[in-house]
C-alpha cells in the first residue's frame, strides 16, 4: 500500500495502530521521517517491542537485518528495526522480505521493519526490491508537492500542541519562517509554552491538550521576539495613513533592532494586496479588514492610481529576491521604497 505522509500521519496518531510488517518511508524531508518514527514509537512501546537501529553500509548489511528479525528475546514480544541507508537488497533478501511481510499479515509474527531512504522516483519504484513493500507493506511518501500540504501538516502539529491559529496568523507564520518546516514547527512549540502553559506533558515529552487555544495574528506577533520600539503593525498604520516621515522612521528603527525582513515584507505585501482588492471594488468586510481600520484603507486607496499600483507586484518580488540574496540591492532599501509607495511618497519617478 502506498500513501502520502499527510494521509498516513494522522492515522498513526490514533490510539491503536497495527505496526507489524514492512514499512518504507522515502523522501528528502528528514523531519518527516523523524516524525514518522515519533508517531510509531509509542505503539512499539505499548506493544512491548525492542527498538533497534541498523545502518546499511553495503548490500551484505541486509543479512544483519534478517538475523535481527529472526532472533527472539526473553524480555520483548517482538522487534522493531529502523533501517537507514540506500543499499538495495539482493534477490535472496527480497524473497526473505516478502516471506517476512506475508507472515506478518497472517499473524505468524509481530516484528516491524521501517526502512528510511531518500526519495525514490518512478523508475526506482518499478524495481523488484520495491515490490514487497508496495504489495505487502506500507510505503509512505515523505515529500511535499505544494505549500498547502506543508500548512496542513503544521496544522496537525499545532493541534498536538493544543493550538489553533487564525488564517492571518498562519500567513504570518509561513512568511516569517520562509516556509521552512523546522522553523515553523519550533515557532509553534514556543507558542505552546507562551500561551498554553496549562498543557500537560506525557511520557514521550509530547504536549497533550483536551482543547485547542485559539491564537490570532497579534498573539503570533508577540511570540516573535523583537526589541524594536515599533512593530510592523505601527508600520502598517503609518503607511495607510500616508505619514511618510513616520514610515521612514519606523523602517530605520526596525532595521536597527534587526527585525526580520520577512516579517516587514509580509506587513507591506498584506496591505498592498488589500488596497489593490479594495480598488478593484471588493467589500472590506469580505476581505477581513477590521471596521476600525477600514477608514485607513479607504484613505490609502484614494492616494493611489492604477498606473502606480501596477508596479507593486514587481517591487514586492524584488524585495523577496533581495531578502533571499538573489540580487545585490539591499533588502532594507527596497522595503523602504515599497513602504513609501504605499504611503503615497515615491522617491523615484
Amino acid at each position: 500500500m502506498q500513501t502520502s505522509f499527510i494521509q498516513a500521519y494522522p492515522k498513526l496518531l490514533q490510539p491503536k495502530v497495527a505496526v507489524a510488517g514492512l514499512w518504507l518511508a522515502h523522501g528528502d524531508e528528514p523531519l518527516l521521517q523523524q516524525w514518522l518514527i515519533d508517531a510509531l514509537r509509542p505503539h512499539w512501546r505499548t506493544q512491548n517491542y525492542a527498538i533497534k537501529r541498523i545502518e546499511l553500509i553495503s548490500t551484505k548489511s541486509w543479512q544483519e537485518v534478517l538475523s535481527e528479525l529472526g532472533s527472539q528475546s526473553l524480555f520483548d514480544d517482538a522487534s522493531a528495526l529502523i533501517v537507514t541507508g540506500n543499499h538495495k537488497p539482493d534477490k535472496a533478501v527480497i524473497a526473505e522480505l516478502e516471506r517476512f511481510a506475508v507472515d506478518a499479515q497472517t499473524g505468524a509474527h509481530s516484528h516491524s521493519l521501517l526502512w528510511l531512504t531518500p526519495k525514490q522516483d518512478k523508475r526506482a519504484q518499478s524495481g523488484k526490491w520495491f515490490a514487497p513493500f508496495a504489495q505487502y507493506g506500507q510505503v509512505i511518501d515523505c515529500n511535499f508537492y505544494d505549500e498547502r500540504q506543508r500548512q496542513q501538516l503544521l496544522q496537525i502539529q499545532a493541534q498536538q500542541f493544543g493550538l489553533k491559529l487564525s488564517q492571518d496568523a498562519w500567513q504570518l507564520l509561513m512568511s516569517h519562517t520562509e516556509h521552512h518546516l523546522l522553523s515553523a514547527y519550533q515557532t509553534l512549540w514556543r507558542l505552546s509554552y507562551l500561551f498554553a502553559p496549562q498543557l500537560a506533558t506525557d511520557s514521550d515529552n509530547s504536549l497533550v491538550s483536551n482543547q485547542n487555544l485559539a491564537l490570532d495574528i497579534g498573539d503570533l506577533q508577540a511570540a516573535l521576539v523583537s526589541d524594536a520600539q515599533f512593530s510592523v503593525f505601527d508600520l502598517s498604520d503609518a503607511m495607510l495613513a500616508g505619514n511618510s516621515a513616520q514610515v521612514a522612521k519606523i523602517i530605520f528603527q526596525l532595521k536597527a533592532t534587526d527585525e526580520p525582513t520577512t516579517l516587514v515584507l509580509w506587513a507591506i505585501s498584506k496591505d498592498m494586496r488589500l488596497v489593490l482588492a479594495l480598488m478593484d471594488g471588493q467589500d472590506p468586510q469580505a476581505l477581513g479588514i477590521w471596521r476600525s481600520k477600514q477608514g485607513l484603507y479607504q484613505q490609502a486607496c484614494r492616494r493611489q492610481s492604477t498606473a502606480q499600483t501596477t508596479k507593486w507586484p514587481e517591487l514586492l518580488y524584488r524585495c523577496d529576491q533581495a531578502i533571499k540574496g538573489l540580487i545585490r540591492q539591499p533588502a532594507w532599501e527596497l522595503l523602504l521604497l515599497a513602504a513609501l509607495e504605499l504611503s503615497g511618497r515615491r522617491l523615484f519617478a
